[in-house]
């Protein structure tokens, strides 16, 4: 008897915005994408174009929900609020090296954000995705799409390999990549990571 193919989940972080070149955090504030980063959005688009989703899943911050858009998968895109970044808190806007003037070794991942939040915080909101994805994956259409932020998607992988969201600080995730959560037999696993979109040659 055949097997189902299982769920992947195609991890999309948005393009470039001020702060995300600058290194500020950037949580809840609601910056648009920079031309780059829409330009960075765009490119996604063929790579995507090849790839059928159950369901695009889309913090429901402007530059994700740009980048969504720009990338082909506007018309599936379903806002799912627990996508939207880290409450930073206190720490919004404000760079670690400026943190860690007052708070000397501050990570987000081992400390958390005053007035914000935490990794275990974090990590309940990535396991309610990671069910909703599960509910909406269908066996002709094994796929999720997730378009999101860089550090809620890190938390989310984090989760998704049973090591919790604060393992998230061992991957970088750079602006406008593609990276792929599956599995190899019953274990989940990386399947591809922090890849950039390589273009097209004529």
């Amino acid at each position: 008897m055949n097997t189902p193919p299982q769920l992947e989940l195609w991890l999309l972080r948005h393009g470039a915005t001020e702060w995300a070149l600058s290194g500020r955090h950037t949580g809840q504030t609601d910056l648009p994408l920079l031309p780059e980063g829409e330009a960075e959005a765009r490119a996604l688009a063929p790579m995507l174009a090849r790839q059928r989703f159950a369901a695009v899943l889309v913090s429901p911050l402007q530059r994700a929900r740009r980048t969504a858009e720009l990338a082909g998968l506007g018309a599936q895109a379903r806002i799912c609020p627990d996508l939207q970044e880290w409450d930073y808190g206190r720490y919004e806007g404000i760079t670690t090296a400026t943190i860690r003037e007052q708070v000397p070794g501050w990570t987000v991942w081992s400390h958390g954000c005053p007035d914000g939040e935490s990794c275990p915080q974090v990590e309940e909101r990535c396991q309610r995705v990671i069910a909703l994805a599960e509910s909406l994956a269908a066996p002709q259409a094994p796929a999720v799409a997730l378009v999101a932020h860089g550090h809620i998607l890190r938390s989310l992988a984090g989760t998704w390999l049973g090591l919790g969201a604060a393992s998230g600080a061992l991957l970088n995730l750079n602006t406008a990549t593609v990276s792929v959560l599956g599995h190899e037999r019953e274990r989940r696993t990386v399947v591809r990571w922090n890849a950039p979109v390589v273009p097209a040659t004529s």
